[in-house]
This record gives C-alpha cells, structure tokens and sequence, in this order.
C-alpha cells in the first residue's frame, strides 16, 4: 500500500497543475485569445495558431524548451531545436524565399514610384529606435525592437538574433506578427483620420502591362545593386529574390512550388510554434515586455501614418493621381497590408480598386524593411 501511495503522489507531483505559476495561467489565457482570433475572427490563423500554441505548451510544459546543458541527460527540449534555426536565422531567411516566390512584382516594377512610400514607411522603424534608447535600452536593442515598426515577423526575429538580442527575441517577434495579424484593425483609423472622403474616392490609372524579360531581370538587378551595397542584406534580400526568380523564369515550376508551398508551410510550422513557446510566463511577463509591445506599436502606427502622408505629398505632385491609401501598404505586411487598402478604399467608392497599386508599396516595404535591418547590421559591424 505504501508503494502505491507513493506512486500515486509522484504521479501527481509530475502533473503540470502542481507546476503552474499565476503568470503561467496567464499566458495559457493570452494563448486561448489567439486561438480566438485566428480561428473565429480570421486574424492570420497561418501566423497566430502556431505561435498560441507554442505559447500553450511551454506554458504548459516549461521544459519543452529547455536547453540541453540544463537537462540531466543532455538532451533538449523539442522546441528548442526549433528555435535555435530562429537564432541562426534559417528560418526566417527561408520564409523570405517563400514570399518571393509568392509574390508578384509587377505592380512595383510598373510604377517604380512605388518605391518611395515603400521607403517613407520606414520612418516608424527609425523614430522607434531613438524612442526606445530614450526608455532605456541599449543601440542593439533598440534596433532590433524597432523593426517591428515594419510589420515584418521574419526580419524582426533575423536582426534579434545577428545582433544578440536572444533575451528579446520572443516578445519582438509576438509583437511583430500580432501586429501583422492585426493590421486591418490598427491602420483603417489612421488612414481615414489623415485622408478626406475625396482623397480615398480617388481612382488611379490602369498599371502598364510588365514583360516577363522585366520580371525576370527585377530580381537579379535587385541583389545586385542591394547587396553591393549593403552586403548585410543578401541573406534576407537574396533569398526574397531568388525565389522570385524561381517564380518569374518559368524554367524550375518545381522549385517555384516547393518554396511557395510545401517548405513555406513546413517553415511557418517551425517558426511560429518556437516563437510562441519563447513565452514563457518567466520570460514574458516583465516591464520590458511591455515597453516592447508599446513601441511595435508606435512604430507600425508611425509607419503606416508617414506612408500615407506620403502618398499624400505624391497626390498633390501629380495633380490628383495618387490615392494616398496605398501609402500605408510601404510596411511590409504582405499582402495583408495592401488589402487593408483595398478595403477602405471602396468603403469610400465600391468601384474602387486599389489592390494592385497598393501591392507595389506593400512589397517595397518588404525589401526597404530587409535594407532597414542591413542598415543597422552595417552600422554595428556585424
């Protein structure tokens, strides 16, 4: 009876509810929340069910994260793995692939103007990063928290690790991909209170047709110039660029699909649910966290309001020409970012469309996001 007895109560001691802190309850509520969102409301459920249930089972099960010098028999735990191809940026360079050979950039090569609210968006990632050395944390830091301004989960995660911000790693890169999960309910406010009812009603001209010879060129010019001068980039920039040109040489229609299916899903895979389980209530619940979150938030909201007062200037100088919605598209949420365009675009008129346009913003914000971090990487040396 007695062994029994003490093997039911060791049973009992090894169940997670005899481990769990308050702040563990916590985090399994924010979890649940996600969950939520993404599979009732439709918020990104590719971004945001991964990275809750990461967040679930490390909250759970502290040591499916542990490090292997921790453990008494070497080995670590699963989703540690996971996310030390986070630290080594193997992941998110991969998701770059992906989204190359996903996206289509034509709408950017026929109006190369495009490039402009790409790059004007960017001013939220440099006016965070002097706010958060304001609040107290050191220039790498900074850096690394401010590209969450980008809306860019991948280089927010690729610049944490190239500069040594492991410890932040978790709470920027949740913040970075809820703000990207989040982007049709933050920028719809800002749009509407920087532009006027006739500003949204505006139609723009027909985008010219692109050659394939164009399309296929764009991506190699790009590495080229990009990483010759910021060579920092070419692990982010070359692999966005590649798998374009997967897409756009029509001669590898297997590699072309592979990227932008199988492995970009097997990448999300990995990516989110180690992101989620770096949130441990003992590593997430602190005063940093918080400033964190705050200024992901200042800065996308930055972003997106210079995009559009951008495309506002770009209005004027064309006589009417530019709706300036498709400016809040320069952060590189996409395509998220350039539906949310569309969207409060034909609120104002139905007969609207503004989704190609804005996809040349959008995915100008994706390159000028990566140029961002190799900025900051050139800077520091590393």
């Amino acid at each position: 009876m007695d062994y029994i007895g003490s093997t039911l109560a060791n049973l009992l001691q090894q169940t997670a509810f005899f481990n769990l802190t308050f702040g563990n309850f916590i985090m399994i509520l924010v979890a649940f929340v996600f969950l939520y969102l993404a599979i009732r409301k439709g918020f990104e459920p590719l971004l945001l069910v991964p990275i809750a249930f990461g967040m679930l089972l490390v909250n759970i099960y502290p040591d499916i994260m542990a490090n292997p010098e921790d453990m008494s028999n070497g080995v670590g735990g699963l989703l540690h793995y996971f996310f030390i191809l986070d630290e080594w940026s193997i992941l998110p360079s991969l998701i770059f692939m992906g989204v190359g050979a996903m996206t289509d950039f034509g709408p950017l090569i026929a109006n190369p103007k495009s490039f402009l609210l790409g790059a004007a968006a960017q001013f939220g990632i440099y006016s965070a990063y002097f706010l958060a050395i304001f609040m107290g944390f050191n220039d790498k830091a900074a850096a690394a928290i401010s590209i969450i301004g980008g809306a860019d989960g991948p280089t927010s995660i690729f610049l944490a690790g190239k500069l040594g911000q492991s410890e932040f790693m978790g709470p920027i890169a949740v913040a970075a991909y809820s703000y990207m999960a989040l982007v049709p309910i933050i920028q719809p406010p800002i749009m509407k209170a920087l532009t006027t009812e006739e500003e949204r009603k505006i139609k723009m001209d027909q985008l010219r047709p692109v050659s394939k010879l164009e399309k296929i060129l764009f991506p190699v010019i790009v590495t080229v110039v990009v990483c010759l001068i910021l060579p920092t980039t070419a692990p982010l920039v070359g692999m966005l660029m590649l798998g374009n040109l997967f897409r756009e040489s029509g001669v590898v229609k297997q590699l072309s699909e592979t990227a932008s299916n199988a492995l970009m899903y097997i990448v999300v895979i990995l990516l989110g649910t180690s992101v989620g389980a770096s949130t441990s209530a003992e590593a997430f619940l602190k005063v940093t966290t918080l400033k964190i979150v705050a200024l992901g938030l200042v800065a996308f909201a930055v972003g997106t309001a210079a995009g559009v007062i951008f495309g506002k200037i770009m209005c004027k100088l064309t006589g009417g020409k530019v709706n300036p919605l498709i400016g809040s598209a320069g952060v590189s949420a996409v395509p998220m970012a350039a539906r949310v365009s569309q969207k409060v675009g034909s609120e104002a008129d139905p007969t609207n469309f503004l989704l190609m346009h804005a996809m040349g913003p959008n995915v100008a914000g994706v390159i000028g996001t990566a140029v961002a971090a190799g900025t900051f990487m050139a800077i520091f040396g590393v």
